[in-house]
């Protein structure tokens, strides 16, 4: 899957989290906290994201992480390595 697709999917997780927001309208390059997600909301939106792309990643790992490309960019690392176990 393309690092395009996966912001696709991460901006319809957002969009489906986040009262008032469309996926259309989500700049990849501003953090969720920017588009007025909580902690929960964050989680929530990395959970399903990361379930609907069959991968796992420790929480640790997605520590750091400041906008969406980024996020974006790590699903992506990690969908390259192969399915997880």
């Amino acid at each position: 899957m393309t690092r395009e697709k996966v912001i696709e999917v991460i901006k319809k997780n957002i969009a489906e989290n986040l009262d008032g927001i469309s996926a259309d309208s989500i700049d990849p390059k501003k953090s969720m906290a920017d588009l007025g997600a909580n902690s929960l909301d964050i989680i929530e939106v990395v959970s399903c994201t990361m379930r609907e792309l069959n991968i796992k990643i420790p929480r640790s790992e997605l520590s750091g992480i400041t906008n969406i490309e980024e996020l974006a960019d790590r699903f992506v690392h990690h969908m390259d390595k192969g399915p997880q176990q």
